[in-house]
């Protein structure tokens, strides 16, 4: 279809052209995130989780196989959200050295607000170019690559 002689770099196209649309529309994402006080994109899904999780909080090892970010990174985004007065810690009780993530006060409700923010720049970028049927045709074979 493309002229490939092999038609195994149908994988690397995949790869590469998920890489260009995530390059195109996160500008405009995080311009939009950082006006409503969100300094990365992946706060939005921490603030969801913790708010999903309710007054139990999350456990930030269960935030780390959700999120599939290494620990090293989390525990960043998490210093600069609790820095940013969004979300606190609260040690975990027993052996170990878990945390459980609750939201503060000035977070509750933050994730629907932030969401209008996504969703209004999602729908610019790709509305225009797929259907709705076309769009979950996409997800149905992307959900499909998560390991």
């Amino acid at each position: 279809m493309f002229g490939d002689t092999d038609p195994r770099l149908g994988y690397s196209r995949v790869f590469f052209a998920l890489q260009r649309i995530n390059r195109t529309m996160m500008p405009g994402v995080d311009r939009a995130l950082k006006a409503e006080g969100i300094a990365d994109p992946i706060w939005y899904e921490i603030l969801l989780a913790a708010s999903e999780a309710g007054a139990a909080g999350v456990q930030m090892i269960a935030l780390q196989r959700r999120l599939f970010l290494p620990q090293y990174a989390l525990s960043r985004h998490i210093s600069r959200m609790e820095k940013a007065g969004l979300i606190c810690r609260q040690s975990q009780p027993g052996a170990g050295r878990g945390q459980i993530i609750h939201l503060t006060e000035n977070a509750q409700g933050l994730h629907e607000r932030v969401w209008l923010v996504y969703r209004a720049e999602i729908e610019a970028h790709l509305a225009e170019r797929l259907s709705t049927a076309e769009a979950y045709q996409a997800l149905k074979l992307l959900n499909r690559l998560y390991p």
